[in-house]
């Protein structure tokens, strides 16, 4: 079997996952694949996700590196049984690998976290949203190829359809309600998306507001915390033009759910329709909203 030209975040991560272990241990690739019988080569090419690596050999691996974490190990070995096709595959000729890899990684999450400070959430977006968005940024862009762009982040959006098991919470930062990227009409009922969106009870929406008195977060970035079935695995994916990089860094990944943590105790309480807002005793981010439609 050859090696792949371009492992997907799964398989890279899978890899990375065995390098760490090896570290740990202050174990070379060349001694950490003696132990399974394999080249030092070999074992760099699963390391950074070239190649799979059958489940015996990687629990192997495991015990011999000392992980005890058993369901760590599990989930390693499922990353490894995955095929990684999924409705996402048909839009590979069309979309860079770190959107299919996104879409990937929300459709094996068990919790999303999300950060947006300039735009409405791409899982919280409507069509015509979505559509002025893209079109406003690349107005040269071919209709086929804008056609896919919406389809596809239309598509992303069954994760979150009712009854998901994605347990989803975001916070928007006011500007992106004022933002005027399209147009009113659009980010009208975008808006009021959002309170529908809110109904749904695994969907917990937060706004921002301007005048908080404080802003806790030290990155620049809008950004998203995806939960994995083991917290080793979590994963910030990072919003940005040029690249959406990945962080699996266990260190950075207490930085940004403490930064998350910061956002969503400092935000106004999250939309819950069924409770009436106290307009005069109690800011809400559902008082808010209805305020901004009002002004509209």
């Amino acid at each position: 079997m050859g090696l792949r030209p371009n492992p997907t975040y799964r398989q890279r991560r899978l890899g990375s996952e065995l390098r760490r272990m090896r570290n740990a241990c202050s174990l070379s690739a060349s001694s950490g694949g003696a132990i399974v019988d394999i080249s030092s080569a070999h074992m760099s090419h699963i390391e950074t996700g070239r190649t799979a690596i059958p489940e015996v050999k990687l629990r192997t691996l495991a015990s011999a590196y000392g992980c005890n974490n058993e369901a760590l190990v599990n989930s390693l070995v499922t990353m490894g049984r995955t095929t990684g096709r999924g409705w996402w595959s048909k839009y590979k000729h069309n979309h860079p690998a770190s959107t299919l890899d996104l879409a990937e990684l929300e459709a094996s999450a068990l919790a999303c976290q999300s950060f947006q400070w300039l735009y409405i959430p791409g899982l919280l977006q409507l069509p015509e949203y979505t559509r002025a968005l893209i079109t406003n940024a690349e107005p040269e862009a071919d209709k086929a190829l804008l056609d896919a762009c919406v389809e596809f982040r239309m598509r992303r959006q069954q994760v979150l359809a009712e009854g998901s098991a994605l347990e989803f919470h975001a916070v928007i930062h006011e500007t992106a309600l004022h933002t005027q990227f399209v147009p009113m009409g659009v980010m009208r009922r975008q808006i009021e998306h959002l309170v529908e969106m809110s109904h749904l009870s695994h969907v917990h929406i937060q706004v921002l507001p301007l005048r908080a008195n404080v802003f806790p977060v030290r990155f620049s970035t809008p950004f998203v915390l995806f939960e994995a079935s083991v917290p080793e695995l979590n994963t910030v994916y990072i919003e940005h033009p040029v690249s959406s990089p990945f962080i699996s860094d266990q260190d950075q990944l207490v930085q940004f759910a403490a930064t998350f943590e910061g956002l969503r105790t400092v935000a106004l309480p999250a939309i819950d329709v069924p409770v009436e807002p106290k307009f005069h005793t109690e800011l809400s981010s559902l008082g808010l909203i209805q305020n901004l439609l009002y002004s509209m």
